[in-house]
């Protein structure tokens, strides 16, 4: 079992991301957020193939989802739904990733 914890950012919500690949090769999600947005997501991407993270930016099952549910189209949730989902299906190794704001006056 993968989990990733995001925190948004602005919006204030944070959301932990568990992913568990079956005998199968199918991955469960499970998404544990207030965003009703992101809760939506689910509806379509519960259950998913190993090799979803390879399906390209105009295929991928979760930005597709993420494009019906979500509003702000910097949220970074779906990236960690695919970082989680990668880490599972041993395609990539557990590293974490940031987002840094330096602001120069």
């Amino acid at each position: 079992m993968t989990t990733v914890m995001v925190d948004a950012g602005a919006c204030g919500f944070s959301t932990t991301i568990t992913v568990e690949k079956s005998k199968d090769g199918k991955m469960t999600l499970a998404l544990e957020t207030r965003c009703e947005m992101v809760q939506k997501m689910l509806e379509d991407i519960a259950i998913l193939d190993r090799f979803a993270t390879l399906s390209g930016f105009q295929n991928n099952p979760v930005y597709l989802s993420a494009a019906r549910h979500l509003k702000h189209v910097a949220c970074p949730v779906p990236s960690g739904i695919l970082k989680a989902l990668e880490v599972e299906a041993g395609l990539n190794v557990a590293k974490d990733v940031s987002t840094v704001f330096s602001k120069k006056k």
